[in-house]
């Protein structure tokens, strides 16, 4: 019978075989996954022959001229890694040992009373993410409140809310940003952290907040601190501009240095992409406040364990820049100077939008642009006049009026100003 059909539709059982494995294959109702809005708005530009095109959706560092920038502190660590003629062997399961001290100490303080006391379990991780997706792991397997939520701002960086169901945990959101005000919603965050069952995980970004560029001050920050202690809420922070926010290493770790000093229900995540603009390296690291030295050797094996199922062991090259960078004194000092070069364009960039838009007569408010701090500002721009700019003038960034500050440089600043000013005139935002 089945040769009958063959013969009758198809001119070989080899043609026939096919178009079967095509309509039948194991694949073939899967469905495809939505884009990335923020890759596929590179994509589009990239094809968009306007030579005055600007792309504000990128979250990268790059200079005046819009090109990416090699801090001199990272070419001198590769050179030494030339002239020591080091190896490519595997690093520990945990990662590369020093590096993970100076990482901590970063974080914590090299005078933190955690790190005297071993009470601080680190691991190197894949930059952010991986130390998220491994983090959130950990806390699925072994967190006691296995019936607890992850509470996440709103809005917040897209990996914080799909993360904790690739590991079986619900992510719900806490109120945040404020559109009305373009500025935190201090009362709103209170009330829903308050309101959260005791034992939540709580995460918080530690400085430079993403996408809004939006932070408590230090007295809003010290009133959570009291929520999150009344509640015993655990706390996850988030750290991906330490330094690269403002230019001071201090100021930008002031929230987790606060909750340390008081609270020990705490994780981090540290990236080192920004601040050491070693994006493609995926340089970062786990880690735990812990009760013990001893507690921290068994909080150690476990995530060694997740580890190792994972990725076996991080790779080595990108540690290993930031481990000789923070292990040489005059590295460090030249980091810190262009940490301050770095933040200190951004922060210019700032104030020039500002300023041009209301040379330009502008009737807007525009000072939620310089309130706000780090890579992204939420500029208030609705959706239309998103549209709008990308179809009359070929600038390009989220549909939620979200920038790059980083696209931003002296040679379109003019240009921008005058098609933000052209598509917000006489309008609401």
């Amino acid at each position: 019978m089945l040769s009958n059909i063959i013969a009758k539709n198809f001119k070989s059982a080899a043609q026939f075989n096919k178009v079967a494995c095509s309509t039948f294959s194991t694949w073939s109702t899967l469905e495809a996954a939505p884009p990335d809005p923020i890759l596929g708005l590179n994509e589009v530009f990239k094809k968009d022959p306007n030579p005055k095109k600007v792309l504000l959706g990128m979250g990268v560092y790059r200079d005046n001229e819009n090109k990416p920038y090699i801090l001199n502190c990272i070419r001198k660590a590769e050179q030494i890694i030339i002239d020591r003629k080091m190896d490519h062997e595997y690093a520990g399961i945990q990662g590369i040992d020093s590096f993970i001290a100076n990482a901590l100490k970063l974080a914590y303080g090299a005078d933190s009373q955690l790190l005297k006391d071993g009470r601080v379990a680190g691991a190197q991780s894949i930059s952010g993410t991986g130390s998220i997706r491994l983090g959130f792991d950990f806390l699925s397997q072994f967190y006691p409140n296995k019936q607890a939520e992850v509470l996440v701002p709103n809005p917040t960086w897209p990996v914080h809310r799909t993360i904790p169901g690739k590991v079986g945990m619900k992510a719900v959101q806490y109120r945040y940003y404020d559109p009305k005000t373009r500025g935190l919603d201090f009362q709103g965050l209170q009330e829903d952290l308050d309101k959260a069952k005791n034992d939540s995980i709580v995460l918080f970004h530690v400085c430079a907040h993403n996408p809004t560029g939006v932070d408590p001050t230090p007295a809003q920050w010290k009133d959570i601190l009291e929520v999150v202690k009344r509640k015993n809420h655990f706390v996850c922070f988030d750290s991906a501009y330490q330094g690269f926010a403002s230019g001071d290493l201090q100021k930008d770790a002031y929230s987790l240095n606060l909750f340390t000093s008081e609270y020990d229900r705490i994780m981090l995540f540290q990236s080192f992409a920004k601040n050491f603009g070693i994006y493609g390296q995926r340089a970062g690291c786990l880690s735990l406040v812990t009760g013990s030295k001893k507690e921290t050797e068994v909080v150690m094996s476990r995530v060694k364990e997740l580890a190792r199922a994972f990725y076996s062991n991080p790779p080595i090259h990108g540690a290993r820049l930031v481990d000789i960078v923070l292990s040489d004194p005059a590295l460090t000092n030249e980091w810190h100077s262009e940490l301050k070069v770095m933040s200190g364009r951004m922060a210019t960039m700032r104030t020039g939008l500002v300023e041009n838009l209301k040379a330009r007569g502008s009737q807007h408010s525009w000072r939620h642009i310089t309130d706000q701090i780090g890579m992204f500002a939420y500029t208030g721009l609705t959706k239309e006049m998103v549209d709008e700019l990308r179809a009359k003038y070929s600038i390009y960034m989220s549909g939620e009026g979200r920038i790059s500050i980083c696209g931003l440089n002296t040679h379109n600043l003019e240009y921008i100003s005058d098609a933000f000013h052209a598509v917000t005139k006489d309008k609401q935002i």
